[in-house]
């Protein structure tokens, strides 16, 4: 028999390929003796899923297809609806990229040819065929994505802004094709002095163009949150050590393991599933989920997270949440829910699309049927060339200059200034930011414990001699802490010495000889006979042959720039809350150095997505800056997600904002920014509709009547160049903006 995907029981993934079973039996079964299973007859009960997974719009989520494509409804590139862990599929962004090189390196002596008349560059020059040639392949080839989602926008009785291209780049194409070929086809108002009919060559070809560099930089974003959900998924072992009942150690895909494996985790190695703690004590790398650099101590009936790093020890675990149940899975999913949900900015651009080109052309039959009633003869030739006058003057190159000429400006000018956008939607969002989340650990702070205080115990010795001995002898182990030492010991200028008998009691501390003295460095356990004094979070003892010599203090700093940022912030009307996976007193801690009212501690990814998610149910318009794994779920569901520069990968490509430098006083120019951006594509949208307001009428011949004029080519499209040329002149104000 059959099992389709909606009927089955389980599925399962091993070795590349997804499975499906009739019965969580045959499940069983499989994962007993699995190569014993796929050679018998019972392997026809579990045909192999076809690749690709389910692919969604995001302004359309009842749309829904196998692989990747286009929706038929708005024309936008469907996101994966699963994570998207496999290999990327580019191969729709590499043709498009090819053909945006080829329309660019066309378009641009073409638009030169054209309009340097016009702007005193080059003579008048009529060259009809040389302007076919360097069009048509920019429409026919470069355009062919764009022409074909016009089509579907036509079968789906669904008018976006591919409707609109479509028809103002196939009418102004097919009106040039004609003009350049059979000029006398033209009454002689709609020709020039010389009787050639004007061409619009350049107008098809520029939109074309510019369409293309949208659509790259779209797929390039959608191509890199995939990206980050990849490399959310690799943080995850491929496989895991499972014991048996007879005590045998069997290494397992990781998705054949089950809830009640015991599990053996060995040194180095990451925590497969999540689970509990049996046997050993380990320290253990959280940082994915709580952001901080720390490692934690591990025992018996201690809980353990999937995907984090085991230190030294070795563990044997019981598996308790497994596949989609684990807490990285629970991550991957947030990241690429928030991901699809958020609506592009384009809905606007494709409802004001709509509405106009369906005014256009309803502009565009009454004109035809105006001069075909009352025109003069030949009405037939009247009511053509005007209709399609029409819809030609009403093309929309200026419309098509208006965003992304404004958008491409301000990414260079905020590239200069170190902050990265990755779409427009960013930066339209950013300019009504009214709330600012941010993680402690690697964004208000460095990220990094590092030395911060030495309090001797002893007056017998001196600080730089106790750090010297203490910094000697951490320099032989890995703990981050140890670490800090050593470079704070460094960073004054002490050499340090060889040590030796070392020996470390895993998540206390430890002992050696340096220098002939006897040195021991660790925690208040670790000297619990020689009775330390209380010490807060993050204190080290020191111990000289047998008697506590100094308390050492180890934190992580903020930023200097991090105090200047949020007094900015505050001071332009930005409420900061803090999230941190830090413990709440840590938190408080750095909260009141800052001055934030609201802080707290102790706050895993889920919990991050969730305050963000009420956050936004309260009105809020929500940034989140972070910097790690941990971070990534709210980023993603924020208004803006913001990243730092110095963080991990996952995060900046998570967010659609980077502060390439990790500094916050980079995020008060980013909203300037916006600001001013969306200002600016304001105004250009009222000089691209003021343009069409004006020029569609007197296409249509509403002078006609009174002066017994028409609108000559010509003069409509050196009106179409002044238009794109005062978006574009408005657009460069940009590069002037004060920051």
């Amino acid at each position: 028999m059959t099992v389709e995907p909606a009927q089955a029981a389980a599925r399962l993934d091993y070795k590349g390929q997804a499975y499906y079973f009739c019965s969580q039996h045959c499940l069983r079964a499989f994962r007993a003796a699995p190569a014993e299973y796929l050679s018998g007859k019972r392997a026809r009960a579990m045909p192999a899923a076809q690749p690709g997974g389910q692919y969604t719009c995001p302004m359309h989520p009842e749309v829904v297809q196998p692989g990747p494509g286009s929706c038929p409804k708005c024309g936008m590139a469907l996101v994966p609806m699963e994570g998207g862990g496999g290999e990327a599929d580019d191969a729709e962004l590499r043709d498009l990229t090819r053909r945006l090189w080829v329309s660019a390196a066309l378009t641009v002596p073409l638009f030169i040819l054209t309009m340097g008349p016009m702007l005193g560059l080059l003579p008048a020059l009529h060259l009809p065929y040389v302007e076919f040639l360097l069009a048509t392949p920019v429409v026919l080839w470069g355009g062919w994505p764009f022409l074909r989602k016009f089509r579907l926008s036509l079968a789906h009785r669904s008018p976006n802004m591919y409707t609109l291209i479509g028809l103002g780049v196939s009418l102004a194409y097919l009106y040039s094709v004609v003009a350049a070929f059979a000029p006398g086809l033209f009454p002689h108002e709609f020709r020039a002095h010389g009787g050639e009919a004007h061409t619009y060559f350049e107008a098809a070809a520029v939109i074309i163009t510019l369409v293309s560099v949208g659509e790259v930089m779209q797929l390039r974003a959608i191509g890199q949150t995939s990206q980050a959900i990849r490399r959310l998924l690799a943080l995850a072992p491929n496989a895991a050590l499972v014991i048996q009942d007879d005590g045998r150690e069997v290494e397992m895909a990781l998705a054949m393991v089950e809830p009640g494996d015991r599990l053996r985790v060995r040194p180095g190695e990451k925590v497969p599933v999540d689970g509990v703690c049996l046997e050993g004590a380990s320290n253990v790398d959280e940082s994915m989920i709580t952001g901080e650099p720390l490692p934690v101590r591990k025992g018996p009936g201690e809980p353990l997270t999937g995907g984090t790093l085991n230190g030294t020890g070795a563990l044997v675990m019981r598996a308790e949440r497994v596949g989609a149940d684990t807490l990285l899975a629970r991550i991957v999913h947030s990241v690429g829910e928030a991901q699809r949900t958020r609506a592009p900015v384009q809905r606007l651009a494709d409802v004001v699309a709509a509405y106009f080109a369906e005014g256009v052309i309803a502009v565009a039959v009454l004109t035809a049927a105006a001069w075909w009633l009352f025109g003069p003869e030949p009405k037939a030739v009247y009511a053509l060339v005007n209709a399609v006058a029409v819809l030609i003057i009403a093309c929309p190159c200026a419309l098509g200059l208006a965003t992304p000429i404004s958008i491409t400006v301000a990414m260079g000018q905020g590239a200069l200034n170190g902050i990265l956008f990755r779409n427009a939607e960013a930066i339209e969002r950013l300019r009504d930011v009214d709330t600012l989340v941010v993680d402690k650990t690697g964004t208000l702070t460095l990220g990094r414990p590092q030395l911060a205080d030495l309090t001797l115990l002893d007056s017998s010795w001196k600080e730089d001699d106790v750090l010297r001995l203490a910094a000697s002898l951490e320099r032989s182990s890995e703990h981050p802490l140890a670490q800090a030492l050593v470079k704070g010991a460094q960073a004054r200028g002490i050499a340090l010495a060889p040590a030796a008998d070392f020996a470390s009691t895993t998540g206390q501390g430890v002992a050696g000889t340096v220098e002939g003295r006897r040195v021991a460095v660790g925690s208040a356990r670790f000297f619990e006979a020689l009775r330390p004094p209380e010490a807060g979070s993050g204190s080290l003892f020191v111990a000289l042959d047998g008697r506590l010599a100094a308390i050492l203090t180890v934190a992580d700093p903020v930023k200097e720039t991090t105090p200047e940022a949020l007094r900015a912030l505050k001071a332009a009307g930005v409420r900061v809350v803090m999230l941190s996976g830090d413990s709440q007193a840590a938190a408080e801690n750095v909260a009141r150095q800052l001055g934030i009212e609201e802080a707290l501690g102790g706050v895993l990814p889920d919990d991050k997505l969730a305050r963000v998610k009420a956050l936004q149910a309260e009105g809020r318009v929500v940034a989140m800056a972070g910097d790690g794994i941990n971070d990534a779920p709210a980023l993603a569901q924020a208004d803006v997600g913001i990243a730092m520069g110095t963080g991990t990968d996952v995060a900046i490509e998570s967010a659609p904002v980077t502060l390439v430098k990790g500094d916050l006083r980079a995020l008060l120019k980013a909203i300037r920014l916006s600001r001013a951006t969306m200002r600016n594509v304001k105004q250009n949208l009222l000089f691209a509709f003021l343009y069409n307001a004006l020029g569609v009428p007197i296409a249509a011949g509403a002078l006609y009547p009174f002066f017994g004029l028409l609108l000559s080519p010509v003069l409509a499209g050196a009106a179409m160049s002044m238009s794109s040329i005062s978006v574009v002149t408005n657009a460069l104000r940009l590069r002037r903006v004060a920051l």
